[in-house]
C-alpha cells in the first residue's frame, strides 16, 4: 500500500477544512491522495464544498507545508495516526469532533483495555497531591496495565504523570502545541521519562505555539481517548471542568474528588458532584464499583434469550456482540459496531425494554 502520509498531513493544512469537512471529503472521494488530484467537478458535487474551498485544496502551498512537516516527522521518528488506522486511539473514533490526524512520540499502545484520564487544577494543594499519589498507586496495584492520560500541565497533571511513572504505569501526555517543543519547559525531563512506557500525543503540527485555545482543543482528546475522567481539584472555573463537560458529552464517566466547602480548590469538584455531572470519588473502590471492574470482567455464558422476542437488525448486531464478548462498556460497543453512541444508546434502551440486555454501573451492558 502506498504511503499516504504526505496527503494525510496536507488534509489538515487546508484553510477552511476542519474535522467534519475532512471526514466528508474522505467519505465521498474515498482516498486522501485523490482529494488533491480529483477532478474539480467531482469535488463541487460534494455537499458544503464550495468553489472557494476547492481553490484552497488546490493551493500549492498546502502540499509544500505538508512536505516540510513530513520531513520533521521523519527526522524526529514520530508516528502519524490517521483516524482510519488501527493504531489510532479507538475510543476517540465515535467522537464527532475527534482529530483526523495525530502526531505521537513513543511506541505505546493507545488502545489498552483500561485508560483513565486524571486532570485538575494547576494550583493544586497538598490535599490534591496526596490524593493523586495514593490513587495512582492503588490503581497500579489493581491493574498494572492501566494507562494514565493527562496534559503535562502544572499542578495535578504533572503529578498524575509522575505518580504513574513511579508505579510503573504507562502514561500519555496530550499536548496543546507541536512536538518541536515541551511546554512548560520545566516538565521536559518528565516528558522524556514517560517515553519509556508512554507517549507524547498532539493534533498540532510543529511550529504551533501553546496558545490558550489549543488547550481547550487538547482537552477533548484527553476526554475522548479515556474510559473515565477523574477531576482531582478545581476552582469554580478551570480547564479541568471543561474536560469534564466534554467527557459527559462523549458519554464517559466523570469522577470528582470532594473537598471541604470552604476550600477554593475543591469548589469546582464539589459543584460537579452537586450538579450530578460527576460521581463522588473517594478512592479506587469507588472507581471499580461504578465502572463495573470489580469482578475482573470474567466472561460468562449468558442464558438463552426468549426465542419469541423479535429484534431489529441493529438490535441483533448488538445482542450477538454482547453474547460473544460478555459485558462491554458502551464506548467499546460503539467502536466495535461502528455505530454512533447516541444511536447505540437508543438500541440498548430498546433491548433493555425487551428484557434482552441489562445495564451495569460505568456504562457496562451485558446480555440477560
Amino acid at each position: 500500500m502506498p504511503d499516504k502520509s504526505l496527503y494525510r498531513i496536507a488534509l489538515t493544512h487546508i484553510k477552511g477544512v476542519g474535522v467534519m469537512h475532512a471526514r466528508n471529503l474522505m467519505e465521498v472521494v474515498g482516498d486522501e491522495e485523490s482529494i488533491f488530484k480529483e477532478d474539480a467537478r467531482k469535488l463541487e458535487s460534494i455537499p458544503r464544498i464550495t468553489r472557494r474551498l476547492i481553490k484552497e485544496i488546490r493551493d500549492p502551498e498546502v502540499l509544500r507545508q505538508a512536505e516540510k512537516e513530513l520531513e520533521f516527522v521523519t527526522k524526529n521518528n514520530l508516528r502519524l495516526l490517521f483516524y482510519t488506522d488501527s493504531e489510532y486511539p479507538q475510543r476517540l473514533t465515535p467522537c464527532v469532533d475527534a482529530p483526523i490526524l495525530l502526531y505521537a512520540k513513543g511506541k505505546v499502545d493507545f488502545n489498552r483495555e483500561k485508560v483513565i484520564a486524571i486532570v485538575g487544577s494547576r494550583n493544586e494543594t497538598r490535599y490534591g497531591q496526596d490524593f493523586c499519589r495514593t490513587f495512582v498507586r492503588d490503581l497500579a496495584a489493581q491493574w498494572p496495565e492501566i494507562q494514565i492520560v493527562s496534559g503535562l500541565a502544572y499542578g495535578i497533571d504533572i503529578h498524575a504523570h509522575r505518580a504513574a511513572l513511579q508505579n510503573g504505569l504507562s502514561t500519555v501526555a496530550v499536548l496543546g502545541h507541536g512536538l518541536d517543543r515541551i511546554y512548560p519547559a520545566m516538565h521536559r525531563q518528565t516528558a522524556i521519562d514517560l517515553l519509556q512506557s508512554g507517549a507524547l500525543l498532539t493534533e498540532f503540527p510543529s511550529g504551533t505555539n501553546p496558545d490558550r485555545y489549543n488547550f481547550v482543543r487538547r482537552n477533548r482528546i484527553v476526554a475522548g481517548m479515556s474510559d473515565a475522567v477523574v477531576v482531582v481539584e478545581s476552582a469554580e472555573k478551570g480547564g479541568s471542568l471543561t474536560t469534564a463537560d466534554i467527557a459527559n458529552s462523549y458519554f464517559r464517566e466523570v469522577f470528582a474528588v470532594p473537598g471541604r466547602i470552604q476550600d477554593r480548590m475543591s469548589s469546582g469538584c464539589n459543584r460537579l458532584i452537586s450538579d450530578n455531572k460527576a460521581l463522588l470519588l473517594q478512592g479506587v473502590p469507588d472507581l471499580m464499583s461504578h465502572m463495573g471492574w470489580e469482578e475482573g470482567e470474567k466472561k460468562e455464558i449468558p442464558p438463552q434469550r426468549d426465542l419469541f422476542v423479535e429484534l431489529t437488525e441493529s438490535e441483533e448486531k448488538v445482542y450477538q456482540l454482547l453474547l460473544h464478548e460478555g459485558a462491554m462498556q458502551v464506548n467499546a460497543l460503539a467502536i466495535a459496531l461502528n455505530m454512533p453512541v447516541t444511536e447505540l444508546f437508543m438500541t440498548l434502551l430498546e433491548l433493555e425494554i425487551k428484557n434482552v440486555v441489562a445495564s451495569l454501573p460505568g456504562g457496562i451492558f451485558k446480555t440477560i
